[in-house]
């Protein structure tokens, strides 16, 4: 869908979702939200994050509308005791992105919010395998580019095509995520190192002890390679698990009790994935499956988030009529 038409019907949601009795039938008691990048200019990023401004709005918003910004802890724990006192919502960050830091703590800090970030072993091991990281290179340095293993060639010398070249290789990988092996060739061929792009957007093993002891910080396991859980078979999907948190653990001296699913929608994570999570230890497990939280009755190991690229698409996810449109 055209990325202003779908701004638009965001913009109208959200402000029918602002009728009183709108926003009391659908009002949630907890919602947790999901952030990967936040720049300070997304456009030369090709639009792969978001920017400092949509996130602090998104801060104020919370704020001026009486959600108060607590830890994952605080926010289950009220949800357990039945607490309807306020309304809570929990941000978190996947990967570990150096701008998470250079960006987004300033602004955390400012609203004195809370925030946990979900961190994978190759990220600061610099081991992973980021292919978004290296599609976002190679269209960024190039004009033309050949896929070869989706058998497409892109002819992209402006930023709205290099945008849509990107999604379109992107959204071929989501379709299945073992695709992503499959661009190595091109990677090499094109003479791109994805440890030298985990270097540059990621916290490295120092810059995460240090943000593990800031009073805001909460730190989570996202799997040791980032990989789609339910693409791998059981005993390397446990270690995957078991192997990440045991990691950081070490690293950071610090119980490591909570996951994030990589990638996170249906294809990537299911039953068998919330079972090996409790079996391997951790105490919950979020996805990206769009939701918010209405009771204490929740699956701990399948939490949804709220994403959004936009403040209408923001507005409209955290006011519920989403949800509501959406409902059989």
């Amino acid at each position: 869908m055209n990325q202003i038409l779908k701004d638009c019907l965001y913009y109208g949601a959200s402000r029918v979702g602002e009728l009183p009795f709108l926003r009391a039938r659908f009002a949630a008691r907890a919602a947790i939200i999901l952030f990967h990048e936040i720049q300070r200019d997304c456009q030369p990023e090709l639009m792969t994050g978001t920017s400092a401004s949509l996130f602090e709005y998104s801060l104020d918003w919370l704020q001026r509308e009486g959600w108060s910004i607590v830890s994952l802890d605080e926010c289950l724990e009220k949800l357990a005791r039945n607490d309807q006192s306020r309304r809570y919502a929990v941000l978190t960050f996947d990967d570990g992105y150096r701008d998470n830091v250079s960006v987004a703590l300033p602004i955390l800090e400012r609203h004195n919010a809370p925030f946990m970030m979900y961190v994978p072993t190759g990220a600061p091991t610099r081991t992973m395998h980021s292919w978004w990281l290296g599609l976002r290179k190679l269209f960024l340095s190039r004009d033309k580019v050949t896929i070869d293993a989706l058998g497409r060639h892109f002819h992209c010398s402006d930023i709205r095509s290099k945008t849509s070249a990107l999604t379109e290789v992107s959204q071929w990988v989501h379709q299945d995520y073992r695709r992503s092996a499959m661009l190595a060739p091109t990677f090499k061929e094109n003479g791109i190192s994805l440890a030298a792009l985990n270097d540059e957007y990621f916290l490295d093993e120092r810059e995460l002890g240090i943000l593990a002891r800031h009073p805001l910080a909460s730190i989570g396991g996202h799997t040791t390679s980032h990989a789609a859980l339910a693409t791998l078979d059981e005993p390397s999907a446990r270690a995957e698990l078991a192997d990440n948190r045991g990691y950081l653990e070490n690293l950071l001296q610090l119980p490591i009790r909570h996951l994030a699913y990589p990638y996170g929608g249906p294809t990537a994570c299911g039953p068998r994935e919330e079972h090996l999570v409790n079996e391997v230890g951790f105490q919950t497990a979020v996805t990206t499956r769009q939701g918010r939280l209405y009771d204490h009755e929740v699956n701990q190991f399948a939490l949804p988030r709220i994403g959004f690229s936009s403040r209408s698409g923001f507005t409209a996810r955290m006011s519920g009529i989403i949800e509501a449109v959406q409902a059989p």
